[in-house]
This record gives C-alpha cells, structure tokens and sequence, in this order.
C-alpha cells in the first residue's frame, strides 16, 4: 500500500514542463492579394497569438514577399505552426529563424514623449543613453526614433511612462540570418 504523496504505479510518471518558447519565422509566400489574411487566419482559427508581424516585397521578379513573425508557444505548438504554415498553397517556404542559428532582430519604434522642464531634458537624456534620434520637437512634446532589440525597446519605452510618454508606433521585427547562406 503506497503512502501518501508516493506514486500508486511501480513506473515513475514525470510530469512534462510545458516550456513556452518565442520563435521567429520566416514565410515565403506569393505577392499576391489575400494571401496575408490567409496567414493570419491560420494563427487566428487555432488560437496561436502572433506577437509582431513584418510583410514585404523581397523579389519583385518572382513576385515574392517575406513575412517574418515572432510566436509564442511549447515546441510542439511550434512545431504545429510552422506544418501548418507549410500546407498553406501561396507558402514556398518556412524557416524558423530560431533553430536557424545565429540570427540579427531589429525593430523600429517612433516614440512620442510630451513634457516640460526636468522630465523634458530628462527624456533627452535617456534618449541619448539609448542612441534614440529627435524626430520631431516641439515646445511641449518630442518624437523620437529608435532603433534595436525589441527589449531594448521594450525597456526605452518604460522608462519614458513617467516622462509623460503620449504615444507609441512599432514596426515590428525584421529577422536575418547571419552569414553567407540565404533561405
């Protein structure tokens, strides 16, 4: 008769940790209309979140466009995804940036900061610190661009909330490998 909290099984069952990982994929898919509805229509039917999501032409001869997401899920929902992704008709093809090796993310916000005095020239101070650009100033207001990893961002963004921060437009992560290789 087994104790309590021993197992009732002479075989150890070890609970799986279901670890949620963040990926970056790169699709290829047809320049063709609809087909980015298609895409999101995958991750939305199957309730898959999409965190950011960057479209463009990449060879206009071959009418071709690269979309490149950052997803959220357990290897197995990745895994789901990107079979998924490959079934669609307009996808050539689907990298996984992640398992892909060393790779380079960059993402582009335009940050609007409103204030007087101290949090005026604190803002630039911290703009500074973070290579941030003065896009736009006013009196009462800057517009700064910045540039980098999305938690670079992310942490730019935060310090800016106390300062008065109005507004917020990302761009969204653009992915590459690094090397010699292409898709």
């Amino acid at each position: 008769m087994p104790l309590p909290g021993e197992s009732h099984s002479a075989y150890f069952y070890q609970e799986q940790v279901k670890t949620v990982e963040r990926h970056t994929l790169a699709v290829i898919v047809d320049n063709e209309p609809g087909v980015l509805a298609r895409v999101i229509g995958l991750f939305s039917g199957r309730g898959y979140n999409i965190e950011t999501l960057t479209v463009s032409e990449t060879e206009h001869e071959k009418h071709l466009s690269r979309i490149t997401i950052v997803t959220t899920g357990t290897p197995a929902i990745i895994q789901q995804i990107k079979s998924q992704l490959g079934r669609l008709i307009p996808v050539h093809r689907v990298v996984d940036l992640s398992l892909a090796g060393a790779i380079l993310e960059r993402e582009l916000a335009l940050v609007k900061v409103r204030g007087k005095g101290e949090p005026r020239v604190e803002a630039l101070q911290l703009a500074e610190a973070f290579n941030a650009r003065v896009m736009d100033a006013t009196t009462e207001s800057f517009v700064f661009e910045i540039t980098g990893k999305s938690d670079k961002l992310d942490q730019f963004i935060s310090l800016m909330v106390p300062l008065g921060l109005v507004e917020v437009s990302r761009t969204g992560v653009a992915a590459i490998g690094r090397g010699p290789e292409g898709l």
